[in-house]
């Protein structure tokens, strides 16, 4: 394991290593397409193939295993160009249980492309949350292309949080699409902050196509300068007792554009699917009443959005 490489990603986007360093903790740390490092603990398996252009990991979590400690995964650049490709492919047995959370730490960035193509299966009665946390540059530099197949058996819970609040974000174009058995609950939630000439796309599209099934769609954006974001939610309920929500909300100051499409589709007389968009400037009533308390615009414009994005 390199540690001054480690040391470099972890120190300059301002990230705790204590995961990286902790023999009780499940890890895995990849610098643009080599691994630095990994740690496994009882129950979770994780084959990984290092190539020229990429590295693909193989992770499985036995049947009935529940992890007490989250996975720790670092996908970074400790330099300031290249490209890098993960190829994920993560199985949870029935019953099984982990929370993975990963940091995507670009903090030198230039000219650096991130992809990601993610097929997730999570058996019946299985527990999956993942956190994806991005710590970029100051230059927007980036471009992040995540692509992830989700797959919920009978009774799976998954959450997935996807968050880029630190540096600019570059380019972001975002495509999760699953499937959902019955009596299984989704939930996906994207906050992304844009501003200067950052692009944010994202898709996410959800089937409930189990009986029972239920989904939620949740989506928080905010743009300002010349960013511009165009974000897509569609929830589909297709069997008996399914019901979702799909919630975008975007803020929108400056010179940016923003647009939110919002799509429902019931194939079922007993489904129920809800939804909600809103897509407009800083509310002026609440602008006003944190001015009146001291705060200059730009000071009250940034806590509104922090509020929307936290």
């Amino acid at each position: 394991m390199s540690e001054s490489a480690i040391a470099t990603i972890y120190e300059a986007a301002d990230l705790d290593p204590g995961p990286v360093h902790d023999p009780d903790a499940a890890h895995l740390v990849v610098d643009g397409n080599r691994v630095l490092g990994r740690n496994l603990v009882a129950g979770l398996t994780a084959e990984v193939d290092e190539q020229a252009d990429g590295v693909r990991l193989v992770i499985r979590l036995a049947e009935a295993t529940v992890l007490e400690r989250p996975v720790h995964l670092c996908f970074g650049m400790s330099g300031d160009s290249g490209q890098q490709q993960i190829d994920l492919d993560v199985e949870l047995a029935p019953r099984a249980g982990a929370i993975f959370t990963a940091h995507c730490a670009f903090p030198f960035a230039r000219d650096v492309e991130h992809r990601m193509q993610a097929d997730i299966r999570v058996g019946d009665h299985a527990t999956y949350r993942y956190r994806e946390r991005h710590v970029h540059g100051r230059t927007g530099g980036v471009l992040v292309v995540p692509r992830t197949r989700l797959r919920l058996g009978e009774g799976a819970r998954v959450t997935t949080d996807f968050e880029l609040l630190r540096g600019r974000v570059g380019e972001v174009d975002i495509d999760y699409r699953s499937t959902c058995g019955p009596d299984s609950v989704l939930e996906m939630d994207a906050r992304v902050d844009g501003r200067a000439d950052d692009r944010i796309a994202i898709r996410e599209v959800a089937g409930l196509e189990g009986e029972r099934a239920r989904g939620v769609l949740t989506s928080r954006v905010a743009v300002r300068d010349r960013a511009r974001a165009e974000i897509h939610n569609e929830l589909t309920a297709s069997a008996a007792g399914t019901s979702g929500h799909v919630d975008c909300k975007e803020i929108v100051t400056g010179e940016a554009t923003a647009s939110a499409v919002p799509i429902v589709l019931v194939q079922h007389p007993r489904a129920h699917v809800t939804h909600e968009a809103a897509v407009g400037s800083v509310d002026h009533k609440q602008l006003q009443t944190l001015m009146a308390r001291g705060l200059d615009e730009d000071e009250a414009v940034a806590l509104i959005i922090e509020g929307l994005l936290s």
